[in-house]
C-alpha cells in the first residue's frame, strides 16, 4: 500500500473548508496564548539562549553524558536497556512483558513509542496497550494516529469525540458537553489504571548527574499508571539528556509556555528510583539519532524538546492537518527529522513549507528549522528523490529568475494574461487556485512603479 504524499493527503483535508478554517484558527489561538505567556518573562530570550547552549553542549559530549546517566541510574536501582532501532526497542519491551507474564498495560503519551509503532508490534503478539492521555485515548478508539505531538486529537471537534464515545463507551448520544465527555473517559480509564500490571511512559528530560528523569503531563495519567503498576518502563531517545538537575529550571519554564501558553505543566513528575517491590526500566533508543547527530547541517534538530510550537505557528501545518505528514512527528520539526529516518519515504516533507521562518522564531531551543528545511531540499534533490516535473519547473524558474530581461518580459506577459484572460489562471486545474483567491494583476511591476514614483 503506497503512502500518500503530503500534497495528496492535504488535498483531502482541505475539502472540508469549514473544518480547515476551524483547525487553522484553533492552532493560531494556541500560538497567541504562547505569545502572551512568553511576554510575561523579560528573560525569555535569555532562557532560549541558555537552553540552546545546554543542548548544544550535551550533544557535543553525548557519549560522556549517556555513560554518566547509565551509571547513576543503575546505582539508583533502575535497569537500563539500549536499543539501536525501533525493532530492538519493541523486542526489549516485549521481553519485559513476557518475562513478567504481564496481561494489562497502560501507557502515557510517548511519541517515541509511536515512532517505534510499539502498540501495533504488541497487538500482533496478542497484547493490547491502553493509551491513557485523553487525546491519545480518543484517537486510539478511532484507530487513528495522533495528528499533533502535544494535542493528539486537535483535528477532532467535540461532536466527533461525542460520537466516538457513544460508539465505544456507550455514552449519551448527542451530548457534546466537554465536562461530561472528560468524566466519561476518566470513569473508564480509572479502572484500567488500578488493574494495570505494567505502565509505559515517555521521558521529557533525563538528568545525567542524578540518573533521574522527568515526565510532564497535564492530566496526571503518567503518575496514575506508574504508581498503580508494579513495573514501570520509560522509553527515551538519546537526545533527551541534560547534564544537571539545575538545568531543569530552564527547560520546564520554556516547555509549557511554548506548547500551550501555560506557566508550567500541571504535573512535572520526577523519577529517581523504583519504590520497594517495583521494577523500573529505561529503554534508551537511537533509531537514527546518531546518524542525524553526524549530519553537520541537521544535528541541531536533536535539540527539540517536543513542544510543538512550530506546529502551532506553521501556516502549512495549520491548513493541511497533521495526518498529511504521514509520520509520527508532523509539522516543521518532523519535516527535518523524518527524512533522516527514511529519506525516500519522507522526501516530500521538506517541501511542505513556505520557509517563512516563523517556526525558527518560536522554537524555545533556537533550532534553525526553516534553514534546515531548505538544506534538506538540496539533499533530497541531490539524491534524486524529486519528481521530474518539479525538477524541470525549478530549472525553468531558475533560468528566468537569473536573466533580468527574460524575467521582466515574462512578468509583463503574465500580468497581461491575468488581466485579459483570467479564466486561464482561475480554474480548478491550477493547483494555486485551489483554496485561494488569486490576486488582481497590477498594471506595473514594482520596478516600473518605482521608476515612476521614486
Amino acid at each position: 500500500m503506497s503512502i500518500k504524499t503530503h500534497a495528496e493527503a492535504a488535498q483531502e483535508f482541505i475539502r472540508d473548508e469549514p473544518r480547515t478554517d476551524w483547525h487553522d484558527e484553533t492552532l493560531w489561538f494556541v500560538r497567541q496564548k504562547r505569545d502572551k505567556s512568553v511576554h510575561t518573562l523579560p528573560e525569555w530570550e535569555l532562557l532560549r539562549d541558555w537552553a540552546s547552549r545546554i543542548k548544544n553542549h550535551t550533544l557535543s559530549n553525548l557519549d560522556h553524558y549517556l555513560k554518566s546517566f547509565e551509571n547513576n541510574a543503575i546505582a539508583n536501582g533502575i535497569k537500563i536497556h539500549w536499543a539501536s532501532d525501533a525493532e530492538e526497542h519493541n523486542r526489549i519491551i516485549y521481553k519485559i512483558i513476557a518475562d513478567n507474564k504481564v496481561c494489562k498495560i497502560v501507557k502515557s503519551k510517548s511519541m517515541l513509542t509511536e515512532e517505534c509503532h510499539l502498540n501495533e508490534y504488541l497487538k500482533d503478539r496478542g497484547i493490547n496497550t491502553l493509551d491513557t492521555d485523553l487525546g491519545e485515548y480518543i484517537v486510539q478508539l478511532r484507530k487513528e494516529a495522533p495528528s499533533h505531538i502535544v494535542l493528539p486529537a486537535i483535528h477532532l471537534k467535540r461532536q466527533d469525540v461525542s460520537e466516538t464515545f457513544h460508539e465505544h463507551l456507550n455514552t449519551e448520544k448527542g451530548n457534546y458537553d466537554p465536562q461530561y465527555l472528560a468524566a466519561s473517559a476518566r470513569h473508564h480509564l480509572r479502572e484500567r489504571f488500578i488493574e494495570a500490571d505494567l505502565a509505559i511512559t515517555g521521558v521529557n528530560f533525563a538528568v545525567a548527574e542524578s540518573g533521574s528523569f522527568v515526565v510532564c503531563t497535564n492530566e496526571g495519567n503518567a503518575d496514575m499508571g506508574v504508581h498503580s503498576a508494579n513495573i514501570h518502563v520509560a522509553c527515551m531517545g538519546i537526545e533527551k539528556l541534560i547534564p544537571k538537575t539545575e538545568h531543569l529550571g530552564v527547560f520546564l519554564r520554556l516547555l509549557a509556555r511554548s506548547a500551550t501558553g501555560q506557566p508550567i505543566t500541571t504535573y512535572s513528575s520526577h523519577f529517581y528510583k523504583p519504590r520497594p517491590g517495583q521494577q523500573m526500566h529505561i529503554v534508551i533508543v537511537d533509531n537514527g539519532r546518531s546518524r542525524q547527530l553526524g549530519r553537520a547541517d541537521f544535528r541541531n534538530s536533536l535539540k527539540c524538546i517536543r513542544c510543538a510550537a512550530c506546529f502551532n505557528t506553521c501556516p502549512v501545518y495549520r491548513r493541511s492537518g497533521g495526518h498529511s505528514y504521514h509520520s509520527t512527528v508532523a509539522g516543521p520539526i518532523g519535516s527535518i527529522l523524518n527524512p533522516n529516518l527514511d529519506m525516500k519515504a519522507n522526501s516530500d516533507l521538506p517541501f511542505a513549507s513556505t520557509l517563512c521562518g516563523s517556526c525558527s522564531n518560536v522554537c524555545p531551543v533556537k533550532i534553525d528549522i526553516h534553514d534546515q528545511l531548505w538544506k534538506w531540499r538540496q539533499v533530497v534533490v541531490a539524491n534524486g528523490y524529486v519528481g521530474k516535473a518539479k525538477k524541470a519547473g525549478m530549472h525553468g524558474a531558475a533560468w528566468i529568475l537569473s536573466n533580468p530581461r527574460i524575467y521582466r518580459i515574462s512578468g509583463k506577459i503574465g500580468r497581461w494574461v491575468m488581466r485579459t484572460f483570467p479564466f486561464i489562471i482561475n480554474h480548478p486545474l491550477n493547483v494555486w487556485y485551489k483554496q485561494r483567491e488569486m490576486p488582481k494583476a497590477p498594471e506595473l511591476s514594482f520596478r516600473d512603479w518605482f521608476k515612476v514614483n521614486q
